[in-house]
């Protein structure tokens, strides 16, 4: 769809060269019937070039190019106004411009509150050059020492942030699966997640964003970029999210797992149990491992399944290893809710990405 958005970007700027080509004389278009002045003729030059231009920042990802596109599109169709006999099919052109220039720009909009977010988050950041000791996990039940010493925690520097990239796929119960990538920032001094999805949903852009930060916790997700089909921030959105940001600290970030917020019970050789507290919430979850020191699953039922409103119990199961930035982490995982009537695996998450300490969300 994008190589024929640009295709359609370039021919349209070059049927506008005809214009220009008409009123110099450099060619005869039998096409255009009407004469056409010479400032005229510039102004069909100018408005080519610019398709022209928007064709290219579009294919590089540029911003720019929707906000010269809506004014190429008013210049464009005042000029086929003028000239409605011979150029009135490039209404349709112009039509199709518009709308997708609009979607992208509500799609900037959406993103920019989420890049702000994390701007703002970052301002209160103090990186240090603080090392992960012995020391440092020794009073750690054995199962998460052995986790921490397998991914390679030990001599490296405590973590202050993270920032992750997902490649999956998502779906709800009776729903096919629908593809999606994210990108998110977490913020483990004052526990915040800032995580923003764009996915393809039935053919349709969507984008969600969540927002969990000072003691509350939302989820807005628009199709279009422009439609809210959900939108949440109820009291247990923020209890539902303490858990889902626990979970990232054991899954891509448990270097962070020596945080003094967490209590430890040591429930076999190879499971614990965890309690993180947060301000006035506080979630458990499960941490079974196995005989390598691997982490290959987190349960917990302390998470609100926000289309039925109800505590289900919660899982997610790692299915593969890989290293990433040094560290030997989960990065396939799956997400599981565990219905009364049986499991139901609505999350499939890999793990593209992941830097720690950044100073700012570059």
């Amino acid at each position: 769809m994008k190589i024929a958005f640009a295709i359609l970007l370039f021919l349209h700027g070059l049927i506008h060269l005809m214009g220009f080509l008409k009123a110099f004389g450099f060619a005869e278009i039998p096409q255009l019937s009407q004469n056409f002045s010479k400032p005229q003729g510039l102004l069909w030059l100018a408005v080519a070039l610019a398709f022209i231009t928007i064709g290219i920042l579009f294919l590089l990802k540029n911003n720019l190019w929707f906000w010269i596109a809506i004014a190429a599109v008013v210049v464009s169709q005042v000029l086929i106004f003028v000239n409605w006999q011979d150029a009135k099919f490039g209404t349709l052109a112009n039509l199709i411009v518009l709308f997708v220039a609009l979607l992208a720009m509500a799609n900037w909009n959406f993103e920019r509150e989420f890049k702000k977010d994390i701007s703002q988050s970052f301002e209160n950041v103090n990186i240090s050059e603080e090392i992960i000791s012995e020391a440092d996990v020794a009073q750690l039940p054995i199962p998460v020492q052995n986790y921490l010493k397998y991914v390679g925690a030990i001599g490296k520097p405590k973590i202050k942030t993270a920032k992750a990239i997902f490649k999956g796929e998502m779906r709800e119960k009776g729903k096919d699966w629908f593809a999606f990538t994210s990108e998110q920032y977490n913020f483990f001094e004052d526990p915040t997640r800032l995580f923003f999805m764009k996915a393809n949903f039935k053919g349709f852009p969507t984008q969600g964003y969540h927002w969990y930060k000072e003691g509350k916790a939302s989820m807005l997700i628009k199709l279009l970029s422009v439609f809210p089909v959900v939108d949440i921030s109820e009291p247990e959105m923020f209890k539902t999210e303490t858990v889902t940001f626990f979970n990232d600290m054991c899954l891509f970030a448990p270097s962070a797992l020596i945080d003094k917020r967490i209590d430890w019970q040591t429930l076999g050789n190879n499971s614990v149990k965890a309690v993180f507290h947060n301000g006035e919430v506080s979630v458990s979850a499960i941490l079974k491992f196995d005989e390598n020191g691997q982490l290959i699953n987190f349960i917990s039922e302390d998470r609100v399944d926000v289309n039925s409103n109800q505590s289900v119990p919660f899982s997610t199961p790692v299915t593969e290893y890989g290293t990433l930035n040094g560290y030997k982490l989960p990065i396939a995982a799956d997400a599981v809710w565990h219905f009364p009537e049986g499991d139901f695996v609505y999350g499939k998450f890999y793990l593209q990405e992941v830097q720690y300490n950044l100073k700012n969300s570059h």
